[in-house]
């Protein structure tokens, strides 16, 4: 089997190699592996911005809309729950929400029984909206490890799932 060609990644665990290579911490199958898998998700990130540039539909209002679809019911959701999902304060959320409900793609219900309880839900052009850009997503990430068959992509994830299970640990 011949030998993979060197990338960036070879460079840079060569150098560190060399400058740690008396001391025996040092692991540099480690740091080549979590250097790629940065290295990945950094490209994963910057095409997903690149992929919202239009000032009405912003990546964060997609971060939010999906956080809407994908809740255990995804029919509807608290503006709290949402804001805990997507990791915002929940003054960011209602300014997200705000933007959404006036695109028509969200709508906000007060609670019958309680009206300090309000209920998110998508709208259908909300529902449109998150399944074009999901597909558009999944494209974007399929392309990113294009260079793995389908046994690869499985090996990988096996691998992946594996250190993640231990992590869990």
């Amino acid at each position: 089997m011949s030998e993979q060609p060197r990338d960036a990644v070879d460079h840079h665990v060569a150098r560190w190699a060399d400058y740690w290579k008396s001391d025996p911490v040092f692991a540099p199958e480690v740091e080549g592996a979590l250097v790629r898998m940065d290295h990945i998700l950094r490209r994963m990130r910057r095409e997903d911005a690149a992929a919202f540039t239009d000032r009405d539909f912003t990546l964060e209002d997609y971060k939010t809309l999906h956080a809407l679809m994908v809740q255990p019911y995804s029919t509807e959701a608290t503006p709290a729950q949402l804001a805990a999902t997507v990791g915002v304060t929940r003054a960011a959320m209602t300014s997200r929400l705000d933007r959404l409900a006036a695109a028509d793609l969200i709508t906000r219900e007060v609670g019958a029984n309680d009206r300090r309880r309000v209920v998110v839900r998508p709208t259908t052009t909300g529902r449109a909206v998150w399944e074009r850009h999901i597909f558009e997503g999944m494209a974007r990430e399929q392309r990113l490890l294009q260079a793995l068959d389908v046994t690869e992509l499985q090996q990988l994830n096996a691998l992946l799932r594996k250190v993640i299970r231990s992590l869990d640990e």
